[in-house]
């Protein structure tokens, strides 16, 4: 179904893998349109609960392929002969760039990045819009949009200074330098360092195991709190929470989650 993407569905936990192996995944337009397509789906699929997102190959993800940044001048010139309306054609295409990022961070459910090899660029945007984030020891950040003379544009400036110190994003995104995955498990960016891929994996899958057992209501409800205070102020969050609670706490998850205790089993959710 999906040519630069393997999916794979079971025991409610989604693994979408970047497989552009060949191309140290890099992402080409039909990566990027795919990639927003896969989130939307997982979104709403009933026989998912957790999603864990990862590389094929050597390494997670390099970025933008270099063909989609090289077509950009040839395709605005074909637009009009306006200034005007190629530069409003180019900020269509950025916003819909950033839209297949946010497609992670709006998926109803918890996406957890499982990071090795090379996390670059574009790759960074990707690793910043997911909830959770897991690396190695050989595992390496780099925000390379200095390098190339132009600004970081589909959310790693937007989203990093919410998740790490400003000080450390300013670093990284002015010197374009690498930032391990020491560093980064140290600074709070990364939840865990692991000191292999195989061992990352496991540790995520295990994660994943844990919050596919939780009430699915609960969880979609939590992502939804947590995002929302991200970005708006404890009164407001506050006051989102009893309402979306005076609409979802009665639900058949309570009820079995109660039950469960008192019969000393696990709960078993729809």
């Amino acid at each position: 179904m999906y040519t630069r993407f393997n999916l794979h569905i079971a025991d409610y936990i989604a693994e979408v893998v970047i497989n552009r192996a060949d191309k140290a995944n890099a992402l080409d337009r039909v990566a990027w349109d795919e990639m927003r397509t896969i989130f939307a789906d997982l979104s709403q699929r009933n026989d998912v609960r957790v999603v864990i997102l990862r590389g094929e190959g050597k390494h997670f993800c390099s970025g933008i392929d270099i063909s989609l940044l090289g077509g950009i001048q040839q395709q605005m010139q074909g637009v009009s002969t306006d200034e005007g309306r190629r530069r409003e054609q180019l900020r269509r295409l950025v916003l819909d760039l950033q839209a297949c990022v946010n497609a992670i961070e709006q998926c109803e459910k918890p996406v957890l990045a499982a990071i090795h090899g090379g996390c670059i660029g574009g790759g960074v945007d990707i690793a910043c819009a997911a909830d959770m984030r897991y690396c190695t020891e050989t595992t390496v950040f780099c925000i390379r949009e200095i390098d190339m003379g132009m600004v970081a544009d589909l959310g790693t400036l937007q989203r990093m200074p919410k998740l790490i110190a400003p000080g450390i994003v300013a670093e990284l995104a002015y010197t374009g330098r690498n930032m391990s995955g020491a560093e980064a498990a140290a600074n709070g960016f990364a939840n865990r360092c692991f000191a292999s891929e195989e061992e990352m994996l496991a540790g995520v899958r295990e994660i994943a195991r844990q919050i596919a057992a939780k009430s699915p209501l609960g969880i979609r409800g939590t992502k939804e709190m947590l995002r929302y205070t991200r970005d708006h102020s404890t009164a407001d969050a506050l006051n989102y929470i009893a309402t979306w609670n005076a609409a979802m706490l009665l639900s058949a998850d309570l009820q079995e989650a109660i039950t469960a205790q008192m019969q000393k089993r696990k709960p078993s959710f729809e």
